[in-house]
């Protein structure tokens, strides 16, 4: 009753400021100005642990401590101090009314954004298990601007990688994609190297993919760590958690940037489990790689040029490969199906006339359990079940 009483009151008061303002369009002005402060369509979902506070001034009291994930109405919205402020009603038994921090939350219009994303790409595999280095944004495209932010991830938040996309690199970008909506950094710019990049180009020697271009993951997100199900994080503080049985193959000329297992399914683990997932069990996997040579056509970047297929042998608790060709044009997804001993993998790979293919990879295993890959007829085959 108390509430109701409280927004009459202030209904009645901006209706009295309206007409002894006189005339229909300051009339029209404080009901638009009515619509913004009571309306209770647009929601917040708490990103973070915060509380909703008496006021936003410095010496305000708590009232209520809201948990990430938990719905709020957001009925009003000021800046203060450059600060963003939502004035919110809490969905508890007192309905509690008040102010909290703009980057605690993410309103329910931009959340539905959020939600597309995911359903763009809901029924494929995920490519890679990454994790942050330091705080980075998340945002609903792969660019930093004011107004594609969806909320700030936390130092060591995990994440799935479901796609990437490689950007020409701005030398003058911060490492670390951590500025607000008013566009303000706090971290410290790179130092590349341009006088080493135009000498390398002087000399036409091939472009380092690093020197050319950053790259943008597109991620999708367990509810426990974001509200927000997906969106884009700027690569240069993600660290791509490969699996520990196999990081050992990896080399500097060949970074691995996507695998999946190709033996018994493996149960999906939670973000919290991520290092039990990472330590787990050896088996066998199909890989693929990337060297750092810009490798540029007709515009696009390939998301891989290595195939690396390891199967393992657990009478001798060891790898061996299975299949190897280093030097493909290859673009996402990696899809791999079947079931038991028999199965398949397909990637994207441009062929002769430089069309993308889609090609089909068969596994299987022998009697004394040696996996090996048939290779499409037109695709060469590297070093084949060549022990590491």
């Amino acid at each position: 009753m108390k509430i109701l009483q409280k927004k009459f009151v202030i209904l009645a008061s901006l209706f009295l400021i309206a007409f002894s303002a006189g005339g229909c369009g300051m009339f029209g002005g404080a009901v638009e100005n009515i619509s913004s402060l009571l309306g209770a369509n647009e929601t917040g979902t708490v990103i973070n642990r915060a509380y909703i506070r008496s006021s936003y001034a410095v010496v305000a009291a708590d009232l209520l401590e809201v948990k990430r994930g938990e719905t709020l109405d957001i009925l009003e919205e000021t800046d203060s101090e450059k600060v963003r402020w939502f004035r919110v009603r809490a969905r508890d038994e007192d309905n509690t009314e008040g102010w909290i921090e703009a980057q605690n939350i993410i309103t329910g219009t931009v959340l539905d954004k959020s939600k597309k994303l995911f359903q763009e790409d809901k029924d494929l595999p995920a490519q890679a298990a990454a994790q942050l280095r330091a705080a980075s944004n998340l945002r609903l495209s792969p660019e930093q601007k004011s107004d594609n932010l969806l909320l700030k991830l936390e130092n060591g938040a995990p994440f799935e990688v479901i796609s990437w996309r490689y950007v020409p690199k701005a030398h003058d970008a911060a490492d670390v994609d951590d500025a607000s909506r008013t566009g303000e950094r706090t971290t410290k710019k790179s130092k590349t190297k341009n006088a080493d990049v135009e000498a390398a180009r002087e000399a036409n020697e091939p472009e380092d993919l690093d020197d050319k271009y950053d790259i943008w993951y597109k991620v999708r997100l367990d509810p426990s760590v974001s509200p927000a199900p997906a969106g884009w994080v700027f690569g240069r503080q993600v660290e791509l958690q490969v699996p520990s049985d196999i990081v050992f193959y990896q080399t500097d000329a060949k970074k691995f940037v996507t695998w999946q297992r190709i033996d018994d399914a493996v149960e999906r683990l939670s973000p919290r489990d991520r290092d039990t997932a990472r330590a787990g069990k050896p088996g066998s996997w199909v890989i693929l790689s990337r060297s750092n040579t810009v490798r540029t056509k007709e515009g696009n970047e390939a998301d891989f040029d290595g195939i690396l297929v390891l199967g393992y042998d657990k009478y001798n608790e060891d790898h061996y490969t299975a299949y190897k060709i280093a030097d493909v044009w290859g673009q996402l997804p990696l899809k791999v199906e079947g079931a038991g001993d028999n199965k398949f993998f397909t990637v994207r790979l441009m062929n002769a006339n430089g069309e993308l293919e889609e090609k089909r990879f068969a596994v299987s295993k022998n009697p004394k359990g040696r996996i090996s890959v048939t290779a499409p007829p037109d695709i060469f085959t590297e070093k084949s079940n060549e022990r590491n």
